[in-house]
């Protein structure tokens, strides 16, 4: 399987490998940080989830990324294009450790993301899964131009019910132009 890593002017975002565990593990910890995602998860399942994003780049060639900050190299968050088993398509989601929220790692991240969505694995349009109460999530979605569909799903296996955010490619293209 190609490596896949994407850069930006403060992050280096690459492919999860083994020494993601330990700060992972700090981040689904995090009630705050989880509340919108599964909720805290003990060792064990951050485990298993972390195999399963390993799993979902080797099955599908795309997957969450681990996020880089290039000043410090430390390990930031989880951010990228997913789609699991049962979901009506892929989306770019992004957890980033409560440390780093309202610094714009997140947006930077995501607006890679969604480069690489559009212009490398040829989506039609992107779609983020946003809790309604979950209000930095949607800053963020706003910020790389996406709007609300006014369309909610039940999330499989996770069973909660979420927004659908998103925006064509054709879309992106004009909005990446504020990220340029």
């Amino acid at each position: 399987m190609t490596q896949c890593t994407l850069e930006t002017d403060r992050l280096i975002l690459r492919q999860p490998d083994l020494s993601d565990f330990e700060p992972l593990c700090e981040l689904m910890a995090d009630e705050e940080t989880t509340r919108f995602i599964g909720d805290v998860q003990e060792p064990a399942l951050v485990w298993r989830g972390l195999c399963g994003i390993v799993g979902h780049w080797a099955l599908r060639g795309y997957g969450f990324f681990s996020v880089i900050e290039k000043d410090s190299g430390r390990w930031l968050g989880r951010v990228g294009p997913w789609f699991p088993h049962g979901w009506l398509q892929p989306e770019i989601g992004w957890s980033l450790n409560r440390s780093t929220w309202r610094k714009g790692f997140a947006t930077e991240a995501a607006a890679a993301c969604m480069d690489h969505a559009v212009d490398t694995l040829g989506w039609p349009d992107v779609v983020h899964l946003i809790h309604a109460d979950n209000t930095p999530s949607q800053g963020v979605a706003r910020k790389i131009g996406s709007g609300d569909l006014g369309e909610d799903i039940e999330v499989p296996g996770f069973g909660m019910v979420v927004d659908i955010w998103g925006q064509s490619a054709d879309e992106w293209r004009v909005n990446r132009k504020a990220f340029r």
